[in-house]
């Protein structure tokens, strides 16, 4: 097959930002190409590498593991996120904490009830929407995850802070939906983008319902 990678080394160890994903000095976009298939035999996941080649992030579901909890990886294997589908709610509602303490979650993530009359795949709102007031989201998901073609959203600004895209061609020879381009902007950092793809996997993976 073609080559997705060109090295196997790893990058400098990154943090999860959720607090400061909007404080990023100016910069250029930053694209990661993302691999639907784990580094592991015998699991399923995500390897994901930057524009130069170096792993970056890494996913690693083992086939009996608990289907409800994935955890985000930076290249070492030190847990970055993780993300764990809300209990007694609703159709798909998913909390995401830093590294591995599952407490005080920093955003969810929600399909909407009524997803059929929404062109929102998702919203994502801060922490975990426990208080009593129903919270206002701050980023929505819209498009085609199943094609690889959806953009994440600043919902006060409605300005794009993330982007999945399929991947170019290389030499006539096409990479499918396994192998896609993560594009995001300096205002998103690019641990929590990544957590929204995960999320995207979960809700309109091959074995779910599209778009």
């Amino acid at each position: 097959m073609t080559k997705v990678y060109p090295n196997a080394g790893g990058s400098e160890a990154r943090r999860a930002a959720w607090e400061g994903a909007g404080e990023k000095e100016a910069a250029k976009e930053e694209v990661l190409i993302v691999w639907k298939k784990s580094l592991l035999f015998n699991c399923s996941g995500f390897t994901v590498f930057d524009k130069k080649g170096n792993l970056v992030f890494r996913v690693d579901n083992y086939a009996a593991g608990n289907k409800g909890e994935v955890v985000l990886m930076d290249a070492a294997g030190k847990s970055l996120l993780t993300i764990r589908r809300k209990r007694l709610s609703l159709g798909d509602h998913w909390l995401v904490f830093a590294g591995e303490e599952c407490v005080n979650p920093l955003f969810s993530v929600k399909k909407p009830v009524n997803f059929l009359n929404s062109k929102s795949l998702a919203q994502v709102t801060a922490g975990g929407g426990r208080s009593g007031r129903r919270a206002e989201p701050v980023y929505a998901i819209e498009g085609s995850y199943s094609q690889r073609s959806c953009v994440v959203y600043d919902v006060e600004k409605r300005r794009p802070v993330a982007e999945v895209r399929r991947k170019e061609a290389v030499g006539g020879v096409a990479f499918g939906l396994d192998v896609f381009r993560l594009v995001v902007q300096p205002e998103l950092d690019a641990t929590v983008a990544m957590a929204l793809v995960i999320l995207l996997e979960q809700m309109f993976g091959s074995r779910r319902a599209s778009p």
